[in-house]
């Protein structure tokens, strides 16, 4: 009650009549999914703390709310907190894929957190869904770029059963594992380093640009 009484005190000094008019919603029925929309009103007025808090104790009546997990989630990612961002959207991206909010918003964590598969992941079920965005097919390229250079990505079959005959034309290409083309082309290792930098600039800036058009 202290935490809604304090945000109720802000907001009748900001002037924000819509908002406190969640904010009384939530106080006649705390068991109803307006948390969601009162939280995400929090964080657009700079109260992230406020919103986290309301979101968490919704979610305790609502776990498998998904509106309330998004709420949560896009706090916790103004927070930095990508682990805690991560932990509450698995469960959404599985079960809602086509939730493009909570797909973007697992890529951004799980790239801020180093994790390139986890963010190729989301970015791939991202421009699935919107396959004319070219700014994400970009950037699942270069993703993908990466996880070659490293060796996790083979285009040779893991079975050594294939008949050279039944191997697509690849235009010039040979089939072979990340590490062999790698180690045959030196030259690959400075324009990788280049596109590493050139990727890093993009994300930087699609994290920064999330951060204005989400608030």
């Amino acid at each position: 009650m202290g935490l809604r009484r304090t945000a109720s005190e802000k907001f009748k000094k900001a002037g924000s009549p819509q908002i406190y008019a969640y904010l009384k919603k939530y106080q006649a029925d705390p068991t109803s999914r307006v948390f969601a929309p009162l939280a995400e009103a929090y964080r657009k007025a700079g109260l992230v703390d406020e919103a986290i808090d309301i979101a968490r104790e919704g979610m305790r009546v609502h776990p498998t709310f998904v509106g309330g997990r998004v709420a949560l989630a896009r706090a916790l990612f103004d927070k930095q907190l990508y682990s805690e961002v991560v932990s509450a959207l698995s469960k959404v991206v599985d079960d809602v894929p086509d939730n493009l909010v909570a797909q973007r918003l697992m890529a951004e964590s799980q790239l801020m957190l180093g994790n390139v598969p986890g963010a190729l992941n989301a970015y791939k079920m991202l421009l699935y869904f919107s396959p004319n965005d070219l700014e994400t097919a970009r950037l699942v390229y270069e993703l993908e770029s990466q996880m070659y250079e490293k060796g996790e990505v083979l285009l040779r079959p893991s079975t050594g059963s294939l008949d050279p005959k039944d191997i697509p034309d690849l235009g010039g290409f040979t089939v072979q594992s990340a590490g062999q083309a790698l180690a045959q082309d030196p030259a690959r290792h400075r324009q990788n380093w280049m596109k590493r930098v050139e990727l890093l600039q993009v994300l930087l800036q699609r994290v920064e640009r999330y951060r204005r058009t989400a608030s």
